[in-house]
């Protein structure tokens, strides 16, 4: 998800800040899910509503946002 966030954003034209804007995020919560990370060493972990957001802000298909190798998010 991470590089796709960062070309899709630059290919928009948009910075980070104007996509966080619009999909009612803040910037730094942005920039993890641009990096692919919430806290160093775990993997990103957006809500639906979220994905669902930055999709529609950067014009992209969930499917183009969900990673071809998933990380297994299971409590242990």
């Amino acid at each position: 998800m991470a590089t796709s966030l960062r070309r899709a954003r630059e290919g928009a034209g948009l910075s980070q800040e104007q996509v966080a804007y619009r999909a009612g995020l803040t910037r730094y919560t942005y920039q993890k899910y641009e990096k692919g990370e919430s806290r160093p060493g775990r993997p990103a972990n957006p809500t639906l509503r979220t994905v669902l957001a930055i999709s529609q802000v950067l014009g992209m298909s969930l499917d183009d946002l969900i990673p071809d190798a998933i990380p297994d998010l299971r409590s242990r």
